[in-house]
């Protein structure tokens, strides 16, 4: 028996990267997958090789999540987990961000957690419990030069969590947070792709971790799954760092 067997979960930013190996980790664990991603053409694909459901929703809007929720709500009567996964990379320096741009990146990085906890914790206090997975970022903690204002929204991801657990804990909700380091996910590879000289960029960070090494999209997925299930039943308002231990390296 899987450790999620029977539980409903809902992935947001599932159709790729780090939230597809959540969805794939998921399934193999026996949850009924829910994922949520704004690339229709992607997501169907995910959808149809896992066997999951996918809803097309752009996070970041409320009257998207609050349809996507309500669906799956009526579909299957309860969400045991919530994965907030969707996010993606900003590059900008504080003084030349435009307010929009601002807007667009507080919007999917921070706000869109909000929103879809919004959207199913008043079903997981009603049922008895629940457990939502915060996937922030390593640059919660410590970042890098024109990462603004990705750093500013993961901290405030880990904000986020720490009031979520406090305030349901008492109803049985359980809320953690996940910060991933370097992943090899596409994000990362295009990343490093507008790089002067990419290859040895790429070594150059592989040498700076004790296990000299990136994560796997999987590997991440499989301690989001450990805090999504039972075997967490104990663990509320943590911050677990998944990152090749780069951050214990002092710089």
């Amino acid at each position: 028996m899987g450790r999620l067997e029977g539980k409903v979960a809902v992935v947001t930013g599932g159709a790729q990267g780090i939230g597809c190996a959540v969805v794939e980790k998921f399934q193999a664990e026996g949850a009924r997958v829910w994922f949520l991603d704004v690339d229709e053409a992607v997501g169907a694909g995910t959808a149809a090789r896992t066997g999951t459901r996918f809803v097309k929703a752009d996070v970041a809007s409320e009257a998207d999540v609050k349809a996507a929720m309500e669906a799956v709500l009526a579909a299957e009567g309860r969400v045991d987990v919530l994965v907030n996964n969707a996010g993606r990379n900003a590059y900008h320096l504080a003084a030349e961000l435009t307010s929009e741009e601002w807007e667009r990146s507080m919007g999917l990085n921070l706000k869109a957690a909000w929103l879809c906890s919004k959207y199913v914790l008043p079903a997981m206090v009603a049922q008895g419990g629940g457990s939502i997975v915060v996937v922030s970022s390593l640059h919660a903690r410590m970042t890098t030069t024109g990462m603004f204002p990705y750093a500013a929204a993961k901290a405030g991801l880990l904000g986020l969590t720490r009031s979520l657990a406090v305030d349901y804990g008492p109803r049985g909700v359980r809320v953690n947070a996940v910060l991933p380091g370097y992943t090899r996910t596409q994000a990362v590879e295009n990343w490093l792709s507008r790089l002067e000289e990419p290859e040895k960029a790429e070594q150059a960070v592989l040498e700076v971790h004790p296990l000299r090494r990136m994560a796997a999209p999987s590997e991440v997925a499989n301690v989001i799954c450990f805090l999504a299930s039972d075997e967490a039943s104990s663990m509320t308002g943590a911050e677990v760092v998944v990152d090749n231990g780069l951050s214990a390296r002092y710089a």
